[in-house]
């Protein structure tokens, strides 16, 4: 009997533009719209926490082998490096608009000197994938919509404004994390990475240096075994990809913002071989360093 088919998955790198708070992507059918033939299209993930808006239109949206309907009004939040795909239904196509940006670069310019409240936000915030359908979250919609219209119309002080809303946005997916919310939510789908999330932060501080499952395990209070699992079932990726993506995400911005060698570059995300840092960058970009930098 045939083994399951492992789920393919590609990595999106988005950009905001630079002295911006976000890149913010407005919905058009012609190029945002997802067709019916979703089961040809692969997952993706992001370098950035997504928010979504759909404007028009109904289908799946789906997280790894798991999925839930939306509709019109439904607000999405996808912490980064999430796989998911949304599709529309049969002979329609669905109309979303998106914000993306970094959460912690936001919170650490409003809490430099809070370290731990900044940490306690951003375990709330992507612990998992946030789908709410139209009314559910009202206030957390307003203020989606206040940032999308924001950007479309810029009036005076445009980005101090969007960085307000952007910050009252993330305190209010944080309180949506609550105990008190989430028991009233007990059959909601989602997939809560919560077990693993020790095991993300140790990647995200240390992802330079040369990591073992087992820590990653031992910190997360698993055995390798356990661990393994849950983080395969969770980001539809083993440990050591998670860890070559975050490295190669580095490089991205590194390379965008330094002047550094390549060398240089592959050194400092955790790589000291130039040719492995070469093949892990194709892999997960699609091309290599050189004319990544390049088209930049």
């Amino acid at each position: 009997m045939p083994g399951k088919k492992k789920l393919e998955i590609e990595f999106q790198y988005y950009e905001i533009p630079h002295g911006e708070q976000l890149l913010a992507v407005s919905g058009k059918p012609s190029s945002w719209g997802y067709g019916e033939n979703a089961k040809n299209r692969k997952q993706h993930f992001h370098n950035l926490l997504e928010v979504g808006y759909c404007v028009a239109g109904s289908g799946k949206i789906c997280f790894g082998d798991k999925k839930a309907d939306y509709s019109q009004g439904m607000i999405t939040i996808i912490p980064q490096n999430l796989p998911h795909l949304i599709s529309s239904g049969m002979h329609s196509m669905s109309q979303w608009e998106y914000l993306f940006f970094n959460p912690e670069d936001l919170l650490k310019e409003f809490y430099p000197e809070n370290p731990l409240f900044v940490k306690k936000i951003l375990e709330s915030v992507n612990q998992r994938e946030r789908c709410y359908a139209a009314g559910e979250k009202r206030h957390l919609t307003l203020l989606v919509r206040m940032i999308i219209e924001e950007c479309k119309n810029k009036g005076g002080y445009s980005g101090e404004y969007v960085r307000g809303l952007l910050l009252s946005v993330l305190i209010a997916v944080a309180r949506s994390g609550t105990k008190a919310d989430e028991m009233q939510k007990e059959d909601r789908f989602c997939s809560d990475v919560s077990q693993i999330s020790a095991a993300l932060e140790y990647i995200g501080e240390r992802y330079m240096e040369h990591i073992k499952t087992k820590t990653l395990a031992a910190a997360c209070n698993l055995s390798e075994t356990h661990f393994r699992r849950l983080f395969a079932e969770y980001m539809k990726m083993t440990p050591l990809e998670y860890i070559n993506l975050v490295r190669i995400q580095k490089a991205c911005d590194l390379m965008k913002k330094t002047r550094y060698s390549m060398e240089e570059v592959a050194a400092r995300v955790g790589y000291p071989a130039i040719s492995t840092f070469n093949r892990n960058f194709r892999k997960i970009i699609g091309t290599s360093p050189y004319q990544y930098k390049k088209s930049g």
